[in-house]
Order: structure tokens, then sequence, then C-alpha cells
């Protein structure tokens, strides 16, 4: 379990834990993000569905084991649903409690902040995994223009500055590529 949620951090950050499987396109490896599931600040506050933070709706295209981990998740909550019978809450979502009902925010933070710890990170914030993955994209050479809408930013400009962190290894990277142009286009 702990590397299909390191796999689909990315999915269940942006979708706040209220990604519904009417949202993930199988066939075509993408997945809608058009809402979120939010609570009311109050004591005991309601969860309901809201518009993306910007408001627009977007669609991503996870890496391809992403959609086949996706896959073998929906196979084990059939399972799971088969097994609850009657009791099974049939919310349409992703990310679900053993009954079938929606994740509470407290218990996401709470199991997130256990498996951070255990692991040797405890001051990892949630947030850190939108932050991580932006990164990585980026250093896996993904365009910016990709990563600015898989993140839903509206100028490819603010995604460069808070996540166009140059590294070292990512300088070298750029040196490497352009001498193999070189030595490819110039037969050096």
């Amino acid at each position: 379990m702990g590397c299909f949620c390191w796999a689909l951090s990315g999915c269940f950050y942006w979708a706040r834990t209220g990604l519904k499987w009417d949202c993930v396109d199988f066939e075509k490896g993408s997945i809608l993000v058009d809402k979120q599931l939010r609570k009311r600040h109050e004591k005991g506050g309601e969860y309901y569905y809201t518009p993306p933070k910007n408001g627009k709706s977007r669609t991503i295209n996870p890496a391809p084991f992403v959609m086949s981990m996706l896959k073998a998740y929906k196979v084990q909550q059939t399972e799971q649903r088969l097994k609850c019978g009657p009791a099974w809450e049939n919310s349409g979502l992703v990310f679900t409690t053993d009954t079938g009902g929606h994740l509470y925010v407290n218990t996401v933070f709470n199991r997130f902040k256990r498996i951070v710890t255990a692991i040797g990170c405890p001051d990892v914030r949630f947030h850190d995994l939108r932050h991580t993955y932006a990164v990585n994209s980026i250093r896996a050479g993904d365009d910016l223009k990709s990563v600015q809408g898989n993140l839903g930013h509206a100028t490819a400009a603010f995604t460069l500055n808070v996540y166009g962190h140059f590294t070292n290894e990512m300088k070298q990277d750029s040196a490497s590529r352009m001498d193999d142009f070189a030595k490819t286009k110039f037969n050096l």
C-alpha cells in the first residue's frame, strides 16, 4: 500500500480526496480534476464538493504505471464493496474508507504523518507531495507547459518561479544533453 500511495500522491493531492471513478479514463490514460472534497470549517462541518482552487478543471495524464495501479486498486475496491454488501456507501470515490465513504481530512493527515515519521521525515507536509511531484517532473525533463497544466497554474512563469529549482545535477544534465546534441549535429 505504501508504494501505491506514493505513486498516486500527485493524483491524491490534486483531487483533495474527492477524486471520483467517473473522472478516471483508463482508455485515454487520463484523470479529470474538476472538483475537490472540502469540509466546512465549523465543528462538525459537513463535507461538500467545490471546483478546483482556481475554478478551472483540467485533465492530467499520469504515468502509465499509475493508471495500472489505479486499475488494480479499483479491483480491490470492488472486492471490498462485495464484502460489505448493503453496508457499502456508493460514493463513487476512488479513495474511500473500508465501507466506501469519503476519507476524513484528519484521518488522511494523521496517516500521512505516521508514514513520514516512520521513514525519518517527520517535518514533511502533505503539500510537499505537490512540490515533490513538480520538481521531479521538471528534473525528469517534462516541459514546463505540461507541468503547469498538471498543477493547474495560470502561467508557466508562475510554475517556474515556484518550482524551477535548478540543482547542480539538473545543470550537469543540461550540459550533457547539449554535448550529445553537438556531437550528433556536428560529428564531434
